[in-house]
């Protein structure tokens, strides 16, 4: 059994869909009312629906996106840090992982990590 679906609630749909488009893969699979759900090369998806005030979420809670390699985390940070995204928290890197934490436009905290296996 797989976790295979995230459903979060957003302020702009289209700013969310080329926020998670643009840095992590995800293409449009179909609009149902008012969702709009991205799918990525993986089969993940993303339900991401439309809401004035989304729910705010306790200070630890975030969600990660695993790369291949530790290169793949070092060249998504850069770019992000040169498109403006806000970076709640620099890149770490030691032997076993790489990791930063980034805020999508909702300012929901996304990890993004490459560990060893």
């Amino acid at each position: 059994m797989d976790l295979n679906h995230l459903h979060l609630h957003v302020k702009d749909l289209e700013k969310s869909q080329i926020f998670y488009q643009s840095y992590f893969g995800f293409q449009e699979r179909i609009r149902q009312h008012n969702i709009l759900f991205l799918r990525n090369p993986d089969g993940f998806e993303l339900a991401l629906m439309p809401e004035s005030k989304p729910n705010i979420f306790p200070f630890w809670f975030h969600f990660g996106f695993r790369l291949n390699q530790p290169e793949e985390v070092r060249k998504l940070y850069d770019q992000m840090q040169k498109e403006k995204v806000i970076i709640e928290k620099p890149i770490y890197e030691d032997e076993q992982f790489v990791s930063f934490r980034c805020l999508d436009p909702d300012e929901y905290k996304i990890e993004v990590y490459w560990g060893k296996e």
